[in-house]
């Protein structure tokens, strides 16, 4: 029978989410910024999402010039006082106060884009959740596909930017149960409602009652 884990489980998938839930929360010197000298040395406009030279000991920077760059992942950082820090993060210990725990989520998937309505305190869960099934997925459910070297259906899932293996399964039915299970384990938002595992199972079972 298959059982549906809860996301207090101690399997070795949820253990490694709590172990790397808190990756990237230190900036490069160990010190994380206050919020007071963020605003000290930074102006932010949350209906652009720019951040701005406030005040400035670098000759070759003028207040008002635009700060942080956009690094290959497509994510802007900031630089002061020998830290390096996400900006979407310090949106929110700008506006709102803190730094979130988690992960930042940018709802309209551009990561440069920080406007204060572009991001969303998520978990690192529920960041990997807000994205779309593959154009080429032929089963359906998302994070399961016909592996044709073994003649079964594997089930994965995105975790830590890398895809986690769920096994192989002889049924689809029994990957996607296994799909399922890994959403729960990573808490993924609204997944008893959006995922397509759920509905796929729902299915099944309705099929099989009629």
């Amino acid at each position: 029978m298959n059982e549906i884990l809860t996301t207090e489980c101690q399997c070795a998938l949820c253990l490694e989410i709590r172990r790397i839930q808190g990756d990237g929360l230190v900036p490069d010197n160990g010190v994380m910024i206050s919020r007071d000298r963020l605003k000290e040395a930074f102006d932010y406009d949350p209906i652009t999402g720019i951040f701005r030279w406030k005040n400035v000991t670098n000759t070759r920077i003028v207040p008002g010039d635009i700060a942080g760059s956009v690094y290959p992942n497509g994510y802007i950082y900031l630089q002061v006082d020998g830290g390096r820090y996400e900006a979407h993060r310090l949106v929110f210990l700008y506006e709102d106060g803190y730094m979130p725990e988690g992960q930042v989520d940018h709802i309209n998937r551009k990561r440069w884009d920080n406007r204060r309505c572009n991001l969303r305190d998520a978990s690192l869960q529920g960041q990997q959740r807000n994205c779309g099934m593959r154009r080429d997925n032929m089963s359906g459910v998302k994070g399961v596909s016909w592996f044709n070297p073994t003649r079964k259906w594997i089930a994965y899932i995105g975790l830590n930017g890398k895809n986690k293996h769920l096994g192989y399964h002889e049924t689809l039915l029994d990957a996607a149960y296994a799909r399922y299970a890994a959403e729960q384990c990573l808490g993924f938002q609204d997944c008893d409602i959006n995922s397509s595992a759920r509905k796929y199972i729902n299915a099944a079972v309705s099929e099989n009652l009629r």
